[in-house]
Formats: C-alpha cells, structure tokens, sequence
C-alpha cells in the first residue's frame, strides 16, 4: 500500500511541475509566425538554391563557365555550358541548368567559384507537385529578373 501512495505522491509533483512550466509560458509572447499572412524575412545565412550574379556594369552573368562549380558539385546538379565570342578575352556562359531536387545545399560550388559568380538565393517559397518545377536555367533567371 505504501507503494501506491509513492507513485501518487510522485505523479502529483511531476504535473505539479509540468503544470508550471505551462503556466511561465503561457504568458511570454507570441513567436509563432502566421506565415502566409506575415511573410518571413530571411536571415543573411539562409541557403536557398544557388543563383547566378550579374556584372553590376555589364549586366552580363559574371560566370565564364570555366566548370569549376560543376567539377565541385559531390551531387552533379549543375550543368553548364560556354562559349568564347569573337573579340571577347573570357567566355560566357551560355547555359547553367541546376536540378534542384538532387541538389544539397552544400555551398561547394559557391566555394569553389573564384569569380564570385554564384550564390544562394533567398527564394523559400518553393513548393510543386512536378519534378520540371525544380530544373531552373539559371541563364534565363537571370535575364528575367532585368
């Protein structure tokens, strides 16, 4: 009998305490986002998917498709591909196509790329039912943002 009045005694001090811990939280703040209605604002750290970067006085991509970020990439999602323009003293990049879905934000080829041509976006709001949604030329990205 003396055994059922310890679990009791101990069943009562454990809700005692849950119970008290619920009651400090139920006063502190909100911090729960209501997220369609309150559109989050990503930090510097967050990866998105890579994009490319465009020369600030050419308006051009900065890559020069030298592969560096393909060669680097331990998933293979990157695919990209250039030429040399007669006159021009580097190439340009003509078609960087990175299939996000096998992508795992690792950042390498960011890393490996020693003309700061790519970076992580902040795109968050991704969300599909289809494969081709996730396959993004990132050449026409960048012509279409202006």
């Amino acid at each position: 009998m003396s055994e059922y009045w310890k679990d009791v005694i101990g069943g009562s001090k454990s809700l005692l305490v849950g119970l008290s811990i619920t009651a400090k939280e139920f006063f502190k703040p909100v911090v729960t986002e209501q997220y369609p209605w309150d559109v989050p604002v990503m930090t510097e750290k967050f990866r998105g998917h890579i994009e490319l970067l465009k020369n600030e006085e050419t308006g051009k991509p900065k890559c020069v498709a030298c592969g560096m970020c393909m060669r680097a990439c331990p998933s293979g999602c990157i695919t990209l591909a250039g030429k040399k323009p007669e006159g021009e003293k580097k190439k340009v990049v003509t078609k960087y196509i990175l299939d996000f879905t096998t992508c795992s934000l690792c950042g390498s080829c960011i890393e490996s790329c020693n003309f700061k041509a790519i970076d992580f976006s902040n795109e968050y709001n991704l969300a599909s039912t289809r494969k081709e949604d996730y396959i993004f030329d990132l050449v026409k990205r960048l012509k279409e943002q202006g």
